[in-house]
């Protein structure tokens, strides 16, 4: 699935034949607080990819690779948390490290929404990030995800307590303008 016009990037199920992008992805040292376990050797990357795969087969959340037009893998966009009752999911995102500032995550998110709102039939989607990241703030913004409020202290990365800013979006909220790529000068 295109994520978005210009940006020559796309959407895609996860596959076992990720599991060395997923395992580079996560050498990052910002990638730490992206997984429920250390994602440090392929076996770890590959069990990261089939909790993917298990999660997706019980319709609780739908896990994509953003990749560029030669299918190399530049991050993931999620939809977790989904619950049917309700017609909710949290949006989750992360990009490798030379994917960053590039447009990557937002297109993605643009792309997740427009999915999960089309084809998964959810109706709100929220996301959060904590208040001292505001790269991840522009993301969401761009993303047409607007801001509701902060959640006081809800998360706790080593030892300390993080507030969250909360953002949503609704199916019936108007789609965000498109995204421009970025000219990245020759020097």
């Amino acid at each position: 699935m295109e994520v978005s016009p210009g940006l020559g990037l796309g959407l895609r199920r996860w596959s076992p034949a990720d599991a060395g992008a997923v395992l580079a992805a996560f050498a990052d040292p910002e990638m730490a607080r992206q997984a429920a376990e250390p994602v440090a050797t392929l076996s770890a990357a590959r069990r990261w990819l089939a909790a993917r795969a298990e999660q997706w087969d019980a319709g609780s959340s739908y896990a994509f690779a953003v990749v560029d037009g030669a299918d190399a893998v530049l991050g993931n966009v999620a939809v977790g948390a989904v619950d049917p009752r309700h017609r909710t999911g949290w949006v989750s995102y992360w990009t490798g490290a030379a994917a960053r500032g590039r447009g990557v995550a937002s297109g993605g998110c643009r792309a997740v929404a427009a999915w999960a709102f089309e084809d998964a039939g959810l109706f709100r989607l929220e996301l959060g990030h904590r208040v001292d990241n505001p790269a991840s703030c522009r993301v969401a913004r761009a993303a047409g995800f607007a801001v509701e409020g902060v959640q006081r202290r809800k998360l706790e990365y080593d030892g300390v307590r993080y507030d969250v800013e909360l953002h949503a979006r609704l199916a019936t909220d108007a789609a965000p303008p498109p995204v421009r790529p970025r000219r990245v000068s020759a020097g």
